[in-house]
This record gives C-alpha cells, structure tokens and sequence, in this order.
C-alpha cells in the first residue's frame, strides 16, 4: 500500500520516500507518494526521484495491486535499491495545469447540468461527454456562464461521506460510465462554492486547485456529435 499524499495536499510538489518494491516491468513502488495515479480520466503524474548515487526520470503513474502507486521510468535505466530512500520531485507546472482543467471541468458539469457519459483531462485542455440529444443552442452562452463561474473564485474543498450516504444520494454521481471505488466504507466528495453558495459537490479522486480563481479563463472549443445521444464538449485553457 502507498500513502497518496496527494490526497491530504494536492500542493505538495516534494517528498521524502522509501522504496517498498519493484515491479516485474521496472516500476518503483514507494512507502508514500506526491504522484497522482492515472485515473477517472486524469492522466498520471510525471517528474524525477533521485537517491544517493542516481536519479531517474518518471514518466506516468499508474495504480498497482493492493492499494500500491507505481512509479513508471520514462526509460531504463538504475533503479534504486530496495529501502532505500528517495526524494520525488513533481513536473509541477503540468501538474497544477491537470489540476485547472479537472476543476474546471466540474464546472462545465454545472453549466451543463446532463448526465456525464465519459471524459478526458490534459495539460491543456479537457472534454466531456454528455447524454445530450440535441446540440446546444449557443456554444458562447455555455463559455460565458463557465467563465463567470470560475471567477466566482469558490474555494474548493473536500470532505467524506459514508457509503451508505451515497447511496441514499444516487443524484451525487454524474458520470455513468465511472462510478466511485468502493470497499473503504467512504467515498470522496469534492465541494466547489460552501453552505447556500456551493456549485458543485459531487465524488472524485483527482486533483484540483483550491480556488477556482486559479484556473484562469477558459474557452470552449469543439461539440462534437459522437452516437445517437452524446454530444462531446471539448475546454481549452486560454493560457
């Protein structure tokens, strides 16, 4: 089992670490990790862990067996020894971009409020996919009301909630095609907007930023028809 420090503190951009494991293909496992692993449509984590005597580069991250974040190399190389201890680095300028497009994709989930059927984030822009008949009627309308939204600067927080919660509240999941991990007992709830002024709540696991300030201004590209009931709603990053 790794510690996802992410989860505590999606800011945290350096850590110590100990390696518990190696995998069969070379990936390295850590008694704890700033590293988000590839999941509900958020890529993984990239950046360098270095030791005494070696450094590596990190490619992607990835969900192992059991609980365990796996490390993947960007290329072979020395990996460091079992136990001993390391220091991981984030490339946090992609990081805190991931972060700005997922938080603003709850938004557009807002914006739009229609059942979400699929999604996909990177460092520069982000897309969902809606259980939407018919295309919108003003694409300019749904970017004005997003940006509106973001500069709001709602904080962003998260909190839990029994299982037995969420299934009293099925109306909290959006996405169809991803439902919350279960079997901890709780689920993960990220609020966007507090008390009477909240935006958004609803499950994940990702990263976000703490304000919606951070995500700076956005723009809606392309609505793409893709089946008989989805519509594909691509967000840019302006910058």
């Amino acid at each position: 089992m790794t510690t996802p420090l992410f989860r505590d503190n999606a800011y945290l951009r350096d850590a110590p670490a100990t390696v518990t494991a190696i995998t069969d293909e070379g990936g390295i496992v850590l008694d704890q990790t700033v590293f988000y692993a590839t999941g509900g449509g958020q890529p993984g984590d990239s950046g360098q862990l270095s030791w005494d005597g070696g450094a590596i580069e990190i490619a992607t991250t990835v969900k192992g067996e059991t609980d365990a974040i796996i490390l993947v190399p960007a290329e072979p190389a020395p990996l460091p020894p079992l136990g001993a201890p390391v220091t991981q680095s984030l490339h946090w300028d992609r990081r805190h971009r991931l972060m700005r497009v997922h938080t603003a994709l709850h938004l557009l989930s807002v914006v739009i409020p229609l059942p979400v059927t699929g999604g996909s984030i990177s460092a520069d822009k982000g897309r969902l996919d809606f259980d939407m008949p018919g295309a919108p009627d003003d694409k300019a309308e749904i970017e004005d009301t997003l940006n509106k939204l973001i500069a709001c600067d709602f904080k962003v927080s998260e909190e839990w909630i029994a299982e037995a919660e969420l299934d009293a509240n099925p109306a909290l999941v959006k996405t169809l095609s991803v439902q919350p991990p279960r079997g901890a007992g709780r689920i993960r709830l990220i609020r966007i907007g507090s008390g009477e002024n909240t935006a958004d709540l609803q499950p994940c696991g990702g990263t976000h930023v703490a304000y919606t300030g951070e995500i700076g201004r956005v723009r809606i590209g392309k609505i793409e028809k893709k089946g008989k009931q989805n519509r594909r709603v691509y967000m840019h990053l302006v910058s």
